[in-house]
């Protein structure tokens, strides 16, 4: 008996290094493209929406390509409760029993989800660029890294980035607009 309660933390020891040994690397910190009108990019992670009171709560996998989006929205049990498609000829949302169709994803995601994803800026705000189309206010921190974006009536903090690189990308950023906050917290990026 008194075997095994030596042996027992040799085995437990064991265990742990092999679950070690077999976990995966830790991701290398992504830069921002240096073209940012041809980003092909993806990313998965969370989002945490705040409106009217209430509070919702989805994983997230975005896909983007220059005039085309898919932005799947998880359950947390990781089901998919929503899929929302943008290309050159409009807007689609579908949930599990409807399919929507519009021109302009706030206006769609408003009428269906009850919150704006402001999808045009947000493909370079997601990048801490601001949208060539409209004047944005920028500030900087001591790394050079954007802390505070303001456009479109939105306000864009970034709290979080892979690396200290003035041109590292983020992985933590508060969006706000009026009675809207929308956090999204990105897990994993992928740049092509």
């Amino acid at each position: 008996m008194r075997r095994l309660f030596f042996l027992l933390p040799c085995w437990l020891s064991a265990g742990v290094l092999v679950g070690c040994a077999s976990a995966p690397p830790a991701p290398q910190p992504v830069a921002r493209p240096a073209q940012a009108e041809q980003a092909v990019f993806a990313l998965t992670g969370r989002l945490a929406i705040r409106h009217d009171g209430e509070r919702t709560s989805a994983g997230v996998r975005w896909s983007h390509r220059s005039v085309v989006d898919e932005i799947l929205l998880f359950t947390p049990l990781g089901q998919t409760m929503a899929r929302i498609g943008r290309d050159a000829q409009g807007v689609v949302l579908d949930t599990s029993d409807k399919h929507y169709a519009a021109r302009d994803t706030e206006e769609l995601t408003q009428r269906v989800l009850g919150w704006r994803l402001p999808l045009e800026g947000l493909r370079y705000w997601v990048l801490a660029l601001s949208a060539p189309e409209s004047n944005a206010g920028i500030e900087h921190d001591a790394n050079g890294q954007v802390s505070m974006l303001r456009q479109d009536g939105w306000a864009i903090r970034y709290t979080r980035y892979a690396a200290q690189a003035p041109d590292s990308l983020p992985l933590r950023l508060t969006m706000q607009r009026e009675e809207v906050e929308i956090q999204l917290l990105i897990d994993e990026w992928e740049i092509q």
